[in-house]
């Protein structure tokens, strides 16, 4: 288990990898993918039972993890690789032909069990994955992550009361909730409402905090473990900046889906220090 500044240096590593990585490959999602870092890191390196070495595509007696919002694959992919899952040098292969490293995420790539992107079908996953491992009496949890814009989508709330009706209590949902998506701000697309109070009128445990600050993603995940096996599912709404880390590419949602040219791939790396080494 890593420290909080152990942690943040990843997260700022995690960071230089996605804008090169994307930079390379001229195609990708950097906002979602900067604004997640914190969050990313922190569930591998501090908060998830789960290792290189003992990965399986089952996932038997240990946690697993789905990203649903699959178009912010690039976090991921350098979470995957800083933690021992394949070489850094790998990340170079972002989006080219054969790669294992695809837009989307696919098995292809160790640590990923299923290929995600067609936006909310995760939460689904997560459920038949957790019930499995309820069957097979596995103490294991099951961990996922969404967008906020992806809970417009009907089968996420099919998910939602399915899980609160079979008392899917293994089960850790997170929405990375930055208000943002490829056409425009989340209110003024489709509006969300009361976010908490829709999860716990659906009959989850609702946490809230800010998915950019490392101690409190530390605090909130202990208290999501702390809930589970009590008869409902948790949510986890975590604020975030998407863009996080990068000044002109935080606050809007023009960089969703678009690669930075080469001076503003030079702009964003003089702000993001290279702590790890650089792939």
């Amino acid at each position: 288990m890593n420290d909080v500044k152990q942690l943040q240096d990843i997260a700022a590593q995690v960071r230089r990898d996605i804008i090169r990585m994307i930079f390379a490959s001229q195609s990708g999602h950097p906002g979602g993918s900067l604004g997640c870092a914190d969050f990313m890191t922190t569930l591998y390196f501090n908060v998830m039972d789960a290792s290189p070495q003992t990965f399986t595509a089952d996932g038997k007696n240990q946690d697993m993890f789905f990203l649903s919002n699959g178009h912010i694959a690039p976090v991921w992919y350098s979470v995957l690789a800083r933690a021992g899952y394949f070489d850094v040098k790998e990340l170079g292969t972002l989006r080219k032909l054969h790669s294992k490293l695809q837009g989307h995420p696919t098995n292809y790539a160790k640590g990923v069990r299923i290929a995600s992107g067609s936006l909310g079908q995760g939460l689904s996953v997560a459920c038949g994955a957790a019930i499995a491992k309820k069957m097979n009496n596995d103490p294991n949890l099951i961990f996922t992550l969404h967008g906020d814009g992806e809970l417009q989508e009907g089968q996420i709330w099919e998910a939602a009361m399915f899980a609160a009706a079979k008392k899917i209590d293994n089960l850790i949902a997170t929405v990375d909730y930055n208000g943002q998506q490829i056409d425009g701000s989340v209110d003024n697309v489709l509006s969300l409402g009361d976010l908490p109070a829709k999860f716990a009128a659906f009959g989850w445990e609702v946490i809230q905090l800010n998915g950019n600050d490392i101690n409190e993603l530390i605090d909130g995940f202990s208290k999501a473990k702390s809930l589970a096996g009590k008869g409902k599912p948790i949510v986890i709404l975590m604020k975030t900046e998407m863009g996080q880390g990068v000044d002109f590419m935080m606050g809007t949602h023009k960089w969703h889906g678009k690669a930075p040219n080469e001076e503003q791939t030079r702009q964003a790396l003089a702000q993001l220090p290279e702590t790890l080494g650089d792939y």
